[in-house]
């Protein structure tokens, strides 16, 4: 196929083993918005996209074949420089796994900073340079 069959992410789903944890760290550490639809289901928005949550053990239909907390690896772009974003984490008393380091990103060059949300899944947040990614 020579035309792609899709062309951006809508929403991704994480399996977590506490909601209130994981809200917290992605709303107060992150910045991401947290909304409810469906009743009660949660998930964070960012830009025009969506992350739904989902509670180890209470996953919604249809779900991953091995639903599992802590095995996602996450790369956000960041508009702020690493310097900036690493003395957020550390305000925040958030670990730093691996970084400021130097990555190729889907669009170029990024600087990335490492973490890890409270299930363990990797977060990697990233700078491009002037804080802006290149257009494709």
């Amino acid at each position: 196929m020579s035309v792609p069959l899709s062309d951006r992410l809508d929403r991704l789903v994480l399996t977590v083993r506490d909601i209130a944890a994981t809200r917290a760290f992605y709303r107060d550490v992150l910045g991401m918005k947290v909304v409810t639809f469906d009743g009660g289901r949660t998930a964070w928005r960012l830009g025009s996209q969506k992350i739904n949550v989902h509670q180890a053990g209470g996953e919604f239909e249809p779900k991953t074949a091995r639903p599992t907390p802590g095995a996602a690896g996450l790369c956000f772009v960041v508009a702020r420089p690493p310097a900036e974003v690493t003395a957020h984490l550390h305000g925040r008393g958030v670990e730093i796994d691996e970084g400021p380091v130097v990555r190729l990103g889907a669009l170029g060059p990024i600087e990335s900073v490492y973490v890890r949300d409270p299930d363990g899944n990797l977060i990697e947040l990233a700078a491009y340079a002037n804080g802006r990614a290149p257009r494709e």
